[in-house]
């Protein structure tokens, strides 16, 4: 049996792969300063969602550039099954609730939070990742597939991965030409093609979620601004869709001012956006950690940066956390709370966001 690489990130202009630990920096400021002194030719690895806290960011031993996915051994996935919910179905009405006090207080300045609820999986036998990334890039080959080794963030995560398959580009930068795609507002998918087309059309015509959508991309225009000339926002959100879920998104583009900054530095300062956090990000995110705790590296960003400050970050959304023993997965999935939003809507949307991961871990949701 092969070892499981220790990095992947499928998209649209390839596949990255990475093969051992050459240096681990838990500390983003460390990793920086590598790529700024020239003295590492690429970092890559796993962002947490709360940047205070342990990095996943190596530099390999090897990396590669390829067209496709390496022709790894595919293996039949044991049996697994959802054991626990993060919190319950209940307990994430009642924090929703507690948002929407927040949101609908005319004294608070918190205008959109994201929460999000976990699944803990448990398998008869050990989940083979390299297999979950092929199922998941066989069932949505336009997503950002990924696989992270996340034991360069030491204690507690030794041996686990990250994996997963965003629909989400926080941003990629190629010389001085930035992009990023923002996601926020969703929809579920439905097998009738008549009422899955109507769900994906209501979406687009929602003010709850143009609002939250909104949000998002007026975030990215103020972080974006200082560092790039030329910025060219879509005047409107356009309509995308995953094998689970509708989505709006708005595609950004832009010239770097100084080409000093690199795809880490983008990805740090733009990162998290209101698509995953919040508005304004200070507040959202106390309430995020007053409510859930620590998220980990769900919801963080995961992608490459190589010393001319090239690179490309996802956002960690759709994915799972798999154990040291590939045993157990906790799969995460969150959606946008604003002064509109329904509890029991949240609950529904966060169930269709699981059916990515769930379905490539072979659970029937």
């Amino acid at each position: 049996m092969t070892r499981e690489p220790t990095f992947v990130l499928t998209g649209p202009d390839g596949v990255v792969t990475a093969e051992g630990i050459h240096t681990a920096f838990p500390r983003i400021a460390d990793a920086r300063a590598a790529l700024a002194s020239h003295s590492t030719p690429i970092i890559l690895g796993a962002l947490p969602f709360d940047l205070s806290k342990p990095a996943a960011l190596i530099r390999p031993q090897s990396v590669a550039f390829t067209d496709s996915l390496p022709a790894w051994p595919v293996r039949e996935l044991a049996t697994a099954r959802i054991v626990e919910t993060i919190p319950a179905a209940d307990e994430h009405r009642g924090r929703v609730a507690a948002a929407l006090t927040r949101l609908r207080d005319p004294a608070a300045e918190l205008q959109k939070v994201v929460l999000a609820r976990a699944l803990r999986v448990a398998a008869d036998g050990p989940l083979d990742a390299r297999t979950v990334l092929y199922r998941l890039v066989a069932n949505d080959a336009q997503a950002s597939a990924y696989l992270v080794d996340l034991s360069a963030a030491g204690d507690g995560y030794s041996g686990t991965a990250l994996v997963g398959a965003s629909p989400e580009l926080l941003v990629d930068r190629r010389g001085q030409q930035v992009t990023c795609r923002p996601f926020a507002g969703s929809a579920p998918r439905l097998p009738d093609p008549d009422a899955d087309a109507a769900s994906g059309a209501a979406l687009a015509e929602s003010a709850k979620d143009r609002h939250e959508h909104q949000l998002v991309v007026d975030a990215l225009r103020e972080t974006l601004e200082p560092l790039c000339t030329e910025l060219r926002i879509a005047e409107h959100p356009q309509l995308t869709r995953t094998a689970a879920v509708w989505h709006l998104y708005t595609p950004i583009s832009g010239s770097l001012r100084e080409r000093s900054t690199t795809a880490l530095d983008l990805a740090i300062a733009l990162h998290p956006t209101p698509a995953v956090g919040g508005s304004p990000t200070g507040p959202a995110t106390a309430l995020i950690d007053e409510l859930e705790g620590d998220r980990g590296f769900y919801a963080g960003a995961v992608g490459w940066c190589d010393q001319r400050g090239d690179g490309r970050w996802v956002v960690s959304i759709r994915c799972a956390q798999l154990s040291a023993d590939r045993r157990t997965a906790d799969a995460h999935s969150g959606g946008g709370i604003v002064a509109e939003s329904d509890p029991d809507d949240e609950v529904d949307e966060t169930t269709a966001k699981f059916r990515t991961i769930l379905s490539a871990l072979g659970v029937e949701p």
